[in-house]
């Protein structure tokens, strides 16, 4: 969900010269860039969804810290191995796994452009609401969160910089620092009220955990339904794609947890 946000916010400038010719479903077509026309429904769109999506991430994320101790949560920062297992995870095999499928499908610069950035992402909500619903590590799942939220500030630059040569010149990419940082604070200070609420009312901060797990995967299936139906153009989309979107994540998912067993991670984390 994280994802979502900072991809509204994303603008790839002019890509570069390519001869691979648009897809004919294309609605404007300039030289290598296939896009829809500037839409002010989907602009006006964008700003109501980011703004319902950022009050409503911070409850879930506010419900989410009613799980954290933060005795255990503290020691995953001060032993940051899973943190750390779970960077080379953000940052190395998902920008990595991006630029093979790209490279692998053959895809417009403008659509490769879009799938790296995916795959730079930071991790966000979403993880912390699955991790909770499989019994996972919560303390550790926000710790990454957390760092890896703040960490983006300089990775994200590093990994377009090194994979996107090919497509465009990385100086043309802007990044959303303001979304992220807007990220940061919606995820920061939300979960530190929801620890407080652990350690003085645990027994509230159950019940408020639940809750919040409950609005989180409905969230989750929202945000898919809303992006689907109502952004004009969602379904113009090239096959290549939609099978990308399939691999990816189930990529992501099964080589992040070959490396944290490589690692030595329990099963728990």
């Amino acid at each position: 969900m994280q994802t979502y946000l900072l991809s509204q916010q994303f603008n790839t400038g002019s890509l570069a010269e390519k001869s691979m010719a648009c897809p004919e479903n294309a609605t404007i077509c300039s030289g290598t860039s296939c896009l829809l026309p500037e839409d002010n429904f989907n602009e006006t769109l964008s700003i109501i969804l980011s703004t319902v999506l950022t009050i409503m991430l911070a409850l879930v994320m506010f419900s989410m810290g009613c799980n954290v101790d933060i005795k255990k949560f503290w020691g995953h920062i001060k032993r940051p191995w899973g943190i750390f297992v779970g960077f080379l995870c953000q940052f190395g095999i998902m920008p990595l796994t991006a630029f093979l499928l790209s490279l692998a499908f053959n895809i417009l610069p403008i659509q490769a452009v879009v799938v790296l950035i995916m795959g730079c992402c930071p991790g966000g909500t979403a993880s912390n609401v699955i991790a909770y619903w499989v019994d996972g590590d919560m303390d550790l799942s926000i710790s990454m969160t957390t760092c890896s939220t703040l960490l983006a500030m300089g990775m994200m630059p590093l990994c377009l910089f090194i994979y996107t040569k090919m497509w465009t010149d990385s100086n043309t990419i802007v990044l959303p620092y303001d979304s992220i940082g807007i990220s940061l604070v919606a995820l920061i200070i939300p979960v530190s009220f929801g620890i407080y609420v652990n350690h003085r009312w645990p027994s509230k901060a159950k019940i408020i955990l639940k809750v919040g797990s409950i609005v989180g995967a409905i969230l989750i299936v929202l945000i898919a339904v809303v992006g689907g139906i109502l952004y004009k153009g969602s379904w113009i989309i090239s096959p290549k794609l939609w099978i990308i979107g399939t691999i990816f994540p189930a990529a992501g998912y099964s080589l992040g947890f070959f490396l944290a067993r490589v690692a030595g991670l329990s099963w728990h984390r």
